[in-house]
């Protein structure tokens, strides 16, 4: 029957119109700072790759900076690289990179916190035999973990 059918609609209609689809935080908040920290990843004795991701986070995160606002800070707390040789992992796991994400006001308070887990396929920084294949990798996971935080952020 039509009119039960148009009912139950109009009723899912006005019940998902209440729903928050967008972060609440999106674009009404500006960024005047990013703060990338991976002293966490360093203490983890994985300071050279540390000191590679930084620098990487920083600059898929730039596009978010404005002139005057919150402070975004990313503080990397872990990365996993499974065992790779092609085809398919020796450990059938994925690569990971884990962060959290914290927007702090003008006034020190802290107006939201993310936690933030990227996980891709180990074939995602391409062929295995390369040397470079490693860093292709970190580079995948770091664009990931960033675009995780911009939909978070609403951007």
């Amino acid at each position: 029957m039509p009119t039960r059918r148009l009912l139950a609609l109009g009723a899912a209609a006005a019940l998902l119109a209440g729903c928050q689809t967008t972060s609440r935080h999106g674009p009404g908040i500006a960024i005047g700072a990013i703060r990338v920290d991976t002293g966490p990843l360093a203490t983890k004795g994985q300071s050279a790759t540390a000191a590679m991701i930084k620098p990487m986070l920083e600059r898929e995160l730039a596009g978010l900076r404005s002139a005057h606002g919150a402070t975004l800070l990313v503080t990397v707390t872990g990365l996993y690289l499974t065992s790779y040789a092609g085809g398919q992992a020796v450990t059938l796991g994925n690569d990971s990179l884990e962060s959290e994400a914290r927007l702090i006001g003008t006034d020190g308070r802290e107006l939201a916190r993310y936690p933030v887990l990227a996980i891709m396929a180990p074939s995602s920084g391409g062929a295995w035999y390369r040397p470079d294949a490693d860093q292709r990798r970190i580079a995948a996971l770091v664009a990931s973990n960033a675009e995780w935080i911009r939909r978070y952020l609403g951007g």
